[in-house]
């Protein structure tokens, strides 16, 4: 990765002691960043690279203050999934929805303003910092979802454990019992 910064505008940030999970790992590169929008995708290339103009326009449009790269709006797919990853995401994007109104708030596939992402989840933590800042922004952040194909990936292998999925649970009842005592 170190060499691509040779030819391209890629920069690796190493943590010498990196927290809070992927989140904070997204929240150092935004850090660090000094563009003014963020795309935030993983670098097996799952996320397809040809999509980010799609992600990107909106913002610029000034149409959607975030967009997500979606598997599961019309024309967004997951080729090749084998019937139990379909219905795990499934099940944690449905789960996700009630605190969202996005369908896939899951995917970590998506653009947004650097400094707004740092004003929303400056703290977040795990897996899914998507899911964070849409429910730390509510009603006043607009939120489109462009439809992706997601694939698997060719080499390495998720950071989905049990761990990150209770974490997650745990993320889930906290916004939500911040939303229920939002409307009181």
């Amino acid at each position: 990765m170190q060499s691509l910064g040779k030819e391209f505008p890629v920069r690796l940030i190493e943590r010498a002691e990196p927290t809070l999970g992927l989140s904070g790992a997204v929240i150092a590169g935004a850090r660090a960043a000094v563009g003014e929008i963020l795309v935030v995708m993983d670098a097996d290339l799952s996320h397809p690279p040809r999509e980010i103009p799609n992600l990107v326009a909106p913002i610029l449009a000034g149409r959607a203050d975030m967009v997500i790269g979606s598997r599961y709006v019309r024309g967004g797919t997951t080729p090749g999934w084998p019937l139990y990853r379909k219905a795990m995401s499934r099940l944690a994007a449905g789960t996700a929805y009630p605190l969202t109104g996005v369908h896939d708030s899951m995917c970590g596939f998506f653009a947004i303003r650097r400094e707004r992402l740092l004003e929303l989840a400056p703290h977040a933590t795990g897996f899914k910092i998507a899911f964070e800042a849409i429910v730390r922004g509510g009603r006043h952040l607009r939120v489109l979802e462009v439809p992706i194909a997601f694939r698997d990936r060719a080499r390495g292998a998720s950071k989905m454990s049990f761990g990150v999925a209770l974490r997650f649970g745990f993320r889930w009842l906290a916004a939500a019992s911040r939303m229920v005592l939002r409307r009181r």
